[in-house]
């Protein structure tokens, strides 16, 4: 017990520039005290005390801001920097040396049974406000950026950004380039290829029976975003 209180204090010294001694860390960071009451929490879960498991959980809820299940295996070194708003859920699994910023969730989709939530890998850091839903892997030494919302599996050495996420980088290479203020907006893209499918079909008509074309009836509506008027 107290080798894991020091890997904890070393660790948050190790990741935290503002922390300026041991006593602070053990008694002062949020993240090291919700650690510690989970470890506890999940010793009387795994002994069927379910009830004095979850009343420890939110206890710890109280004190630090941070939810975790009681039930979610959590490996050594975990640090939670900041730590409030943090939610990890019932079946997440943590790897070693583990970085979570604030607002982060390992969370389930509603759609899964049993196995709900991430497993996460060894050496992964979560930037604040990131969700991570679903019982897929993060893998080893991975990155998610901040306000990512990851939906799908992020395989080892990546980085992943973005609503929903997709990798930016694998190996410290960028993939490809990552604009979320220009990306093309889908119902202009879907109109512009049925006004091409028509203007297509009209050429055929034109060219094979151009009488025809004479028979189609007036615009009977007023359109504001193309400016077609009522030829009434």
């Amino acid at each position: 017990m107290f080798d894991r209180i020091r890997e904890d204090i070393a660790a948050v010294k190790e990741r935290d520039p503002a922390a300026r001694s041991s006593l602070e860390i053990f008694f002062l960071y949020p993240g090291v005290r919700a650690i510690r009451m989970h470890r506890r929490a999940n010793w009387f879960y795994r002994h069927n005390l379910k009830f004095i498991a979850r009343w420890i959980s939110q206890r710890a809820v109280r004190k630090t801001g941070i939810e975790i299940h009681p039930a979610a295996t959590i490996g050594r070194r975990l640090v939670i920097d900041h730590g409030v708003g943090v939610v990890i859920g019932e079946t997440a699994e943590i790897g070693d040396d583990v970085l979570i910023y604030q607002g982060v969730t390992l969370g389930g989709t509603g759609k899964d049974v049993g196995k709900r939530h991430p497993t996460i890998g060894n050496n992964v850091m979560i930037s604040s406000g990131a969700k991570v839903l679903g019982p897929f892997k993060v893998g080893d030494n991975a990155r998610i950026a901040s306000g990512a919302i990851v939906l799908d599996e992020v395989p080892p050495d990546c980085t992943a950004a973005g609503v929903p996420a997709r990798i930016v980088r694998r190996n410290g290479a960028r993939v490809a380039p990552l604009d979320q203020v220009h990306i093309p907006d889908p119902v202009a893209e879907q109109l512009c290829r049925l006004d091409c499918r028509i203007r297509q079909l009209e050429k055929v008509v034109s060219e094979t029976a151009p009488e025809r074309l004479k028979e189609l009836p007036p615009l009977d509506i007023d359109c504001p975003t193309c400016e077609n008027k009522n030829d009434n």
